[in-house]
């Protein structure tokens, strides 16, 4: 008698997503959801003057949709696929929004996008588009889990093909056959080098995960039309497990058999670094106050040396390439630790004007930068991705040394942060955009994202940025 067989990957994940229905997602996880998107939408108004976010902008502009998806932050709308890329990009921009840690990191609040998309497009209730995202995050943190892209040199952003096009085949009802070859297709054509992020990062970081979701959608709007793939996509001879991640099995997902929502996992950042900085960031806070003279004065030129002690992967990530010491991006600079954790001693607080040209030109800065140096600590190593434990060291010009370690910095789920504060940093990069009036009117439908039966409702509170105007 023939031994049993297990399904097909992609049969297994569509049968789950068909399956699992809002009433199985706990309070908590609803909530969780509702922050995220928050958290999202904060990230994107921040970015929306930033160069990538006029280029996407002019991108998707230049394909007009009358009932289309809208461009956030301006009256226009385009595909849902390109809105995906388009909004996706602005999300990722700022390195503000959440991080999932494991055998491969990610950003699963990327995703947030083409959910929004696709339910905009298709009138998706609220309820519907809270559920599509539980599934991106539940699909990306687990295959996150089961396998590490990033030493065999593939972007985290990879299992971003997969995990849109699983919540988007949701909203659009798509059987269990046509979710099936919707995975198919987005994973085929899913690869995404590491490149992006080694050595002197370009301002496609932003737009990476944006072009996996943009795959995503696509996929899912051609299986929708009848498209096949092959449904072998992880298994087969020249697949996914075969030429990218290597064999791997997937745990049981949220809801299966008692199995938690990986969404509680995730983290929400409070500054805008790349989250293996974040514990850093916190320590260089820390001793900035142990420094500070009698009147409340910190002096950086009184530093000579720092130490920043940390784990294998922080420094495998921001703390090896030589260009993390002379960073000439943003998007170099907020993936640099010896950068990250100058310009928090230096300024007391880490914001997105910390990476602005002005501020990585001025030469008292770079002179600190230099000063820092990286090293690993095996029992930090040992305990990632639990903690994300950082030693700093400094020493003065005179010989006093001042240490402080973090192992997990605020908006961890051991310090998540508060409502309150993910509204804050809503209205620190929102207001200036669109108000403080509207900025709270559209808090405000957020928190009340599950009782709208379409979720237009929240996309018509997003007020347009006037200042922008788009060639079509």
């Amino acid at each position: 008698m023939a031994g049993h067989q297990e399904p097909l990957l992609v049969r297994r994940l569509a049968n789950y997503a068909h399956r699992l229905s809002f009433k199985d997602l706990p309070i908590e996880v609803i909530h969780e959801v509702k922050r995220r998107i928050l958290d999202s939408l904060g990230c994107a108004y921040g970015a929306l003057h930033s160069t990538p976010g006029r280029i996407v902008r002019r991108l998707g502009g230049a394909i007009p949709i009358r009932k289309g998806a809208t461009l956030w932050g301006t009256p226009y709308r385009t595909t849902p696929e390109m809105a995906a890329f388009v909004n996706g990009s602005l999300v990722r921009y700022l390195d503000f929004n959440d991080t999932y840690l494991s055998k491969e990191p990610a950003h699963p609040s990327d995703n947030i996008p083409a959910c929004l998309a696709i339910g905009e497009v298709t009138h998706a209730g609220g309820k519907d588009v809270i559920l599509a995202i539980v599934i991106a995050y539940e699909l990306q943190c687990r295959l996150c889990d089961a396998a590490a892209l990033r030493p065999l040199g593939w972007d985290h952003v990879t299992y971003g093909a997969f995990s849109t096009a699983l919540a988007t085949s949701k909203l659009l009802k798509l059987s269990p056959e046509t979710t099936a070859h919707a995975l198919s297709l987005a994973g085929v054509t899913a690869g995404a080098l590491r490149q992006t992020r080694v050595g002197e990062v370009s301002s496609w970081k932003a737009c990476a995960f944006a072009n996996a979701a943009r795959n995503g959608v696509f996929a899912t709007l051609a299986a929708q039309q009848g498209m096949t793939g092959p449904l072998d996509v992880f298994e087969g001879e020249k697949g996914f497990m075969r030429v990218i991640s290597g064999q791997f099995s997937l745990p049981r997902l949220g809801g299966e058999q008692g199995a938690p929502f990986k969404i509680l996992d995730t983290y929400i950042k409070p500054h805008p670094v790349e989250y293996h900085a974040q514990s850093a960031v916190e320590a260089a806070f820390q001793i900035r106050r142990m420094m500070r003279d009698s009147e409340g004065h910190f002096d950086v030129a009184s530093i000579a040396t720092i130490e920043a002690i940390s784990f294998d992967v922080a420094i495998e990530i921001i703390g090896r390439d030589p260009q993390k010491w002379h960073p000439k991006t943003r998007e170099t600079a907020d993936h640099s630790l010896p950068y990250c954790v100058a310009v928090a001693l230096s300024d007391g607080g880490v914001s997105p004007q910390s990476f602005s040209p002005k501020r990585l030109a001025d030469k008292q800065l770079h002179d600190l930068v230099q000063k820092v140096r990286v090293i690993e600590e095996p029992e930090f190593t040992a305990r990632y991705p639990e903690a994300m434990s950082t030693r700093l060291r400094v020493v003065t010009v005179k010989g006093r040394e001042y240490v402080a370690q973090v192992d997990y910095a605020p908006g961890h789920p051991r310090r998540p942060l508060s409502d309150q504060g993910i509204e804050l940093k809503f209205h620190r990069q929102a207001d200036r955009k669109i108000g403080k009036h509207s900025a709270n009117r559209l808090i405000a439908r957020v928190w009340e994202l599950e009782k709208m039966k379409d979720v237009g409702s929240l996309i018509g509170a997003m007020p347009v940025v006037t200042k922008y105007k788009v060639a079509c």
